[in-house]
């Protein structure tokens, strides 16, 4: 069994940038610079034919390329049931149709289909028991930050192993979009 998904890697200045941000929240537990990425369709656990039966159906993906808008901050679960705080990312038209065709080429490659509603985000850090205000105090510190928009003209199928240290992602193949 293999764990899958497919994100839009980001550029070095802004993964550099968005690390910069992590700390000052006990009970976060914030993503190495290198592993921060915009998921387009989480898969989970297939096994190696379904893994190469997803990957066939990616490379098919006949898409143009997006820019990415990355603008402000947000967490998902309310309270004490707070569990990410992320990097909003604008949900365009165009970032929905990406999103759209690589769900429709995963559901093709035998995977089920995704059942939540597609909300880019790029997650910083998991909450595990965090200080609420101090996460509230964070999200409006960091309201109003804008980065420089980033032309996403790939995605990538990443395989992720979780281990003591968090997950290790790993680049297993990439697909181009069309650049006009």
């Amino acid at each position: 069994m293999i764990r899958l998904f497919v994100a839009i890697p980001l550029p070095e200045t802004l993964r550099r940038s968005l690390s910069l941000l992590g700390g000052g929240i006990p009970g976060a537990n914030w993503v190495a610079a290198d592993n921060l990425h915009l998921t387009l369709r989480f898969i989970g656990e297939v096994d190696e034919g379904t893994a190469r039966d997803v990957d066939d159906m990616l490379s098919g993906l006949d898409v143009p390329a997006v820019d990415v808008r990355v603008a402000g901050m947000g967490q998902f679960g309310e309270g004490d049931r707070a569990r990410l705080l992320y990097a909003a990312v604008e949900r365009t038209p165009e970032l929905v149709r990406l999103q759209e065709r690589v769900e429709a080429a995963v559901v093709r490659g035998g995977c089920p289909h995704e059942r939540r509603k597609f909300a880019p985000h790029i997650t910083l850090a998991r909450l595990k028991g965090a200080a609420m205000p101090r996460v509230q105090g964070f999200i409006a510190a960091h309201a109003l930050l804008r980065w420089p928009p980033f032309t996403a003209d790939r995605v990538v199928l990443y395989s992720s192993h979780l281990g003591r240290e968090g997950p290790i992602y790993r680049a297993l193949a990439d697909y181009p979009l069309r650049v006009w």
